[in-house]
Formats: structure tokens, sequence, C-alpha cells
């Protein structure tokens, strides 16, 4: 039969398979595991077991092209909320509360973000933003000055159904064209 040593050693390998540790970290694990083992093995219960400790260091999780799973250890990921979600069942907004987060960082790869901001300018969609915010604020200061009946007023005219349909009838018409 195996030594409590081997086993830990066996596990902490298997461990360290899948999530990249120093020596250092090899080392204090295969000792953590270890005292767990002697404590199942003598009946004691097992303490010091922290749940939302994170697996690496908040600098380390957060990088230019990557983010790391602070609950798992796993890396390579542009953004963190499928694998949240799939692998933890967690939501973003329950992983930060867990490991402290602030609510403005974002839960993926720096340049993840660049590249995504640069595209929505390149297409135009700050303009967009803009307008949209712009509308809103009209609605709400005329919600406070006239009430509801003038907020009803500042909101844009919905098209007309003629327009919807004269819409509806332009693929037809580029259709029938290309023939």
């Amino acid at each position: 039969m195996a030594t409590l040593v081997e086993i830990a050693a066996q596990l902490v390998s298997s461990h360290a398979s899948s999530t990249p540790m120093t020596s250092d970290e090899l080392l204090a694990e295969i000792s953590k595991v270890h005292a767990a083992l002697k404590n199942l093995e003598a009946g004691q219960s097992i303490e010091g077991i922290d749940e939302s400790k994170p697996s690496v260091s908040m600098k380390e999780a957060f990088r230019k092209n990557e983010v790391v799973c602070l609950v798992c250890g796993k890396g390579g990921f542009k953004t963190l909320a499928r694998h949240l979600s799939t692998a933890h069942g967690m939501k973003p907004g329950a992983y930060k509360k867990q490991f402290g987060i602030s609510s403005k960082q974002a839960l993926s790869a720096k340049s993840y973000s660049e590249a995504r901001r640069k595209m929505a300018q390149d297409r135009g969609l700050a303009d967009n933003l803009a307008k949209a915010r712009e509308v809103r604020m009209a609605n709400i200061e005329a919600k406070k000055e006239g009430g509801a009946a003038s907020a009803k007023a500042a909101k844009p005219a919905k098209p007309a159904k003629a327009a919807k349909a004269v819409k509806a009838a332009k693929p037809k018409a580029a259709a029938k064209a290309k023939k």
C-alpha cells in the first residue's frame, strides 16, 4: 500500500499537470495535502480549507493577452464569463464579490478590450451611444419638469407603417433586378 507522502505526491502531480506551479508552490501543496490526509487518517476534521482563496495572484490573473480563473487557475482565456458559467456555475458579479475584485475591473484580457473598443469606434457606435444618452437625459428632464404627459412627447416618434412596407419591398425589388 502507498504511503501518505506518495498519495499526496500523486494528487499534487495530477493537479500540477493542469495548473502551472513553481517548485515552491509544489512543495507547499504537497505538505498541505499530506497534512490533510494525515488528519483524515487519524479521524480528525480538516481545518483551514478556504475555498475563496485565489489559486493565483490578482496581478497574474489579469494579463495583457489572457485572463486566468482565480477559482481553478486555468488560463488562456480572452474573457471569463463563459468559463465561469460552464465550469463553476458562477455569474461574473458573484465571482467579483468572492475575490474582492472591483466592479469596474473587466473580466477580459486588456488587449481584447482594447480591440473591441477600437472596433466600436471604427463603426461609429460611440456616436450612437451619445445620441441615445441625449434622448434619455431629455426624457428624464421632461419627466422632472412636466410630468408623464410631456415625457411621452419627448420620446422619438415610431416610423409609420408605410415606411416599414417600403423597407420590406426593397429586398424583393433588388432580388428581381438581379435576375
